[in-house]
């Protein structure tokens, strides 16, 4: 039998390949667990931006410019007559007023309209009897349809709305330009001033189309008069039919009453259920914010087998939470467990309806007192506080989350660069390894032969 070298047999490339992860492992790990830590703060910076976001999007809502948590409501006897509300610092009563009539607009149409014929010039659309805007048809005579006619005045510079232009189709050939104000009032009052015009509609001039003769009033202008407390009271005339004649109360009529009609009463008071209702908004506001940040700072709990959260070990986010507890406790006045919004033992709020309703009875202004408005202009009490201490890490230019997305951002594009480098060092090992165990696999087959030869000339085969 031949001698035979017998050392083992291999694959260069996967030997090689083999020998190249090993030896890059331990730094792979490494930047494997940066990379993962790394993406889990962005991820989590995204969510606790998410939460503040909410939170104080909530706070807005119930505690922002010109809004209260304590609510009144404003009803009338007859809701047919219209509709009310009051806010929080109207004062409680029962009032009554007579509506002689409503506010209406403007509605006009100018009949036997065809198509114009070299027409130019200015058109002015007057409301009240004084131009309300101009309509510049142009200074060369063009030809102009009905519809092209409201278009214009439609598009008109200065128009904003102001007055709405339609064609109605009358048959014959003919149309009708009908012209709507958007506002109610007598000085709604539409017309037209054509004295700047020139161009005809058939055989008559434009401007005779578009005068009185061919005027039809379709809805006259008018303002809308109420009678404080009965047909013979205070008489109230206005443009709209929305009056704001009781402080902190608004009312908006939708009919009028019959002469010798009894007045309709508006009756002015606390609205409980509404006010409990926003209060527990605020409380299930902020027990969200807080269930954000436990989980985003939680420990791994084996009762649980939940992973450890994005900022288990930030202090920064830590004391965030910790500050929003300190920052329920006003510095002097009634607190809020007065009012039965009470902390618990992990943190979050309850609301004790019953407490709620009692203090209310005795201080209806004092939970806004307490709360205080979130408002950007005027920030005050406890609502102030969290929005004005939230803006610290939630202000998109300079806040605590835009700076540490700054520094993750960072972090990941070294980390990109770091991946990159490590794949350029595992291919310098592969490439080594590779030559290496290539070159040790040509050597074997190399002493492989030789053997085979020595053995036929030195007849070292035994069989």
């Amino acid at each position: 039998m031949a001698n035979v070298i017998t050392a083992p047999t291999y694959d260069p490339i996967l030997t090689a390949n083999d020998l190249a992860d090993k030896y890059m492992l331990a730094r792979q790990e490494i930047l494997k667990s940066q990379k993962t830590a790394a993406n889990a703060i962005d991820k989590g910076l995204t969510d606790l931006s998410s939460a503040l976001t909410a939170f104080q999007t909530s706070l807005a809502a119930l505690t922002g410019l010109n809004k209260t948590l304590y609510a009144q409501s404003a009803v009338f006897g007859d809701t047919s007559m219209g509709s009310a509300t009051a806010s929080a610092t109207a004062a409680a009563g029962t009032y009554s007023f007579y509506v002689k009539q409503l506010a209406s607009a403007s509605q006009v149409a100018y009949a036997g309209l065809g198509n114009a014929t070299g027409v130019s010039g200015k058109l002015a659309i007057q409301m009240g009897g004084a131009t309300a805007f101009e309509v510049d048809l142009g200074n060369t005579p063009r030809d102009l349809t009905p519809r092209e006619l409201a278009a214009a005045i439609n598009s008109a510079e200065d128009n904003d709305g102001k007055v709405v232009a339609s064609v109605v189709n009358t048959g014959n050939g003919t149309s009708e330009l009908v012209l709507t104000a958007k506002d109610t009032g007598l000085a709604s009052k539409i017309t037209i001033g054509t004295g700047g015009l020139s161009g005809s509609m058939g055989a008559d001039p434009l401007a005779t189309k578009l005068g009185n003769a061919n005027l039809r009033t379709l809805a006259a202008a008018s303002d809308a008069e109420i009678h404080v407390g009965g047909e013979g009271g205070t008489a109230i005339t206005q443009a709209s039919n929305t009056f704001t004649a009781i402080d902190g109360v608004k009312m908006t009529f939708t009919k009028a009453h019959a002469p010798g009609a009894a007045p309709v009463t508006l009756t002015v008071s606390a609205d409980d259920s509404a006010t409990v209702a926003n209060v527990q908004a605020f409380v299930d506001a902020f027990n969200k914010l807080k269930a954000s940040l436990n989980k985003l700072t939680a420990g791994n709990d084996p009762a649980t087998k939940a992973d450890d959260g994005a900022f288990t070990n930030d202090s920064g986010v830590r004391a965030l939470k910790d500050r929003l507890n300190a920052l329920l406790r006003p510095g002097s006045g009634e607190s809020l467990a007065a009012y039965g919004i009470i902390a618990t033992r992990s943190g979050t709020l309850e609301l004790n309806t019953d407490r709620l309703r009692s203090q209310l009875a005795l201080n209806p202004n004092g939970l806004d007192a307490v709360i205080g408005s979130a408002s950007a202009s005027s920030p005050t009490g406890i609502a102030g506080g969290l929005d004005k201490y939230l803006k610290t890490w939630s202000n998109g230019v300079d806040g605590q989350i835009k700076q540490r997305r700054d520094e993750n951002v960072t972090l990941q594009d070294r980390l990109a660069d770091r991946e990159a480098t490590l794949a350029t060092q595992h291919r310098s090992a592969y490439d080594r390894y590779l030559r290496q165990f290539t070159q040790l696999q040509t050597m074997q087959g190399v002493m492989n032969h030789n053997v085979t030869l020595f053995d036929a000339l030195f007849g070292n085969d035994k069989n």
